[in-house]
């Protein structure tokens, strides 16, 4: 659902850009009273994890030395000791004993998640972009930016677990003619991880037809259950690529969700030394590179100590969170077609609710009016440039829960929920 702007004639000369997604819904919360830490509120819909201590993790940043050469600009690709820092790390993490390894030079750095996918998006040729749907809402705006890249939806469905097989994963390439593909893994809001032996055939696949994967991997240090115990403490597809600068493998990653410091807007691309080079140009122009002084203060938070350390923090305290939201949504009628493996997300389908409540943009303000925050599962069915406008959304029977915010939040919004159900029938 877009909500255009008012018209303004001293702005003619621009384009109307509408809220979409969780803009949207953080807008319909605002003009109810919202506002980030409001005591009364409960945001079961925000996009980021809580922030502070957990037990088992790392001491959280508190202050940040501005050294004098910080107060000049960083190169646009990033800091050289940051990049061999993030190159360090997926060596260690992901291929150890590997003949091909990754180095600065496979590296750039960006100011946050929706750059680094502008600046790939950017130096993409005129191809055929497959997407998947259900996946993260912002996608939407950005694979309709640019006119070259033509964004074709690759669906995955409920009844299926929202899983794509390497067998389909090949027939959507070769049946419409895709040059590269975009997902995140783990996926927003569905939680299902592309991993092991099937995200190797994968990679298999696509460097066996051309096919560019770029994975957002925002989410590789939330995994659960036998997903955790098969990956150890994070995931990435960069374990299954064999050669750094042939595969055609690019992720990005950041400190927003698996370091848990999302106000720093800090991430990295990783790939071939020759995307990495056309990526770094586009950011030339775009948006001149990240903060010099936030790029010096992230290096010791990538070390692969620390890093697995807050990972195993993560997953210990998200998964005490998940257990929480799967049992008690599903008590209220809730339908998982998929337990999430990773993420912090529930993607519940409400068609055993009560009639008031089974479309997810009713339950979305009715939510609103118990100061519980949700998003309607109709903003990750992605329309980029609204070409299905014309078609109901498959999704609109959905909402998205977050789990990322604190236990006790969690448990005080799912009880309002819960009272919201019990009410209505």
């Amino acid at each position: 659902m877009d909500v255009p702007h008012d018209n303004d004639e001293t702005l003619s000369a621009f384009r109307s850009v509408p809220r979409t997604g969780v803009i949207f819904v953080m807008a319909e919360a605002g003009a109810r009273g919202f506002r980030y830490g409001h005591p009364e509120w409960v945001n079961l819909g925000q996009g980021a994890p809580e922030t502070g201590p957990l037990p088992g993790s790392v001491e959280r940043l508190a202050h940040v030395e501005v050294s004098a050469d910080a107060h000049e600009y960083a190169p646009v690709g990033g800091l050289w000791e940051l990049r061999e820092t993030v190159a360090a790390l997926y060596n260690a993490r992901y291929r150890r004993g590997m003949p091909s390894q990754y180095t600065a030079e496979n590296v750039a750095i960006a100011s946050g998640g929706r750059v680094a996918l502008t600046r790939i998006a950017a130096a993409l040729d005129a191809v055929n972009l497959g997407h998947l749907l259900p996946d993260y809402t912002a996608y939407a705006e950005l694979l309709e930016t640019f006119d070259r890249v033509i964004p074709i939806p690759v669906v995955v469905y409920a009844r299926d677990g929202f899983y794509l097989s390497p067998q389909r994963l090949r027939e959507e390439i070769v049946g419409r003619g895709l040059a590269a593909v975009l997902l995140s893994n783990p996926c927003n809001p569905t939680g299902r991880v592309v991993r092991g032996g099937e995200l190797r055939a994968w990679i298999d696949i696509c460097r066996e037809l051309g096919c560019q994967l770029i994975f957002d991997e925002f989410y590789a240090h939330y995994l659960y259950d036998d997903v955790a115990l098969a990956e150890g403490p994070s995931s990435s597809a960069c374990r299954y690529v064999e050669d750094v600068d042939k595969d055609p493998v690019v992720v990005v990653d950041g400190l927003t969700k698996n370091w848990r410091y999302p106000g720093w807007r800090l991430s990295w691309t990783v790939g071939p030394r020759s995307l990495i080079e056309r990526v770094t140009s586009a950011g030339s122009y775009l948006d001149g590179g990240a903060p010099h002084p936030l790029q010096a203060a992230a290096i010791p938070l990538l070390s692969p100590e620390v890093a697995d350390q807050e990972a195993r923090a993560i997953q210990s305290a998200f998964n005490d969170k998940r257990k929480l939201m799967v049992e008690r949504s599903q008590q209220m009628g809730m339908q998982l077609a998929h337990v999430p493996q990773g993420a912090f997300y529930c993607f519940v389908n409400l068609d055993n609710l009560p009639e008031s409540l089974r479309n997810g943009m009713d339950f979305f303000r009715a939510a609103l009016e118990r100061k519980v925050i949700v998003v309607p599962g109709e903003f990750f069915d992605v329309d980029p440039g609204k070409r299905r406008r014309h078609i109901p959304s498959r999704l609109r029977n959905y909402v998205r829960l977050s789990f990322g915010p604190s236990y006790d939040a969690i448990r005080e919004g799912l009880m309002r929920l819960d009272d919201l159900v019990r009410t209505s029938r």
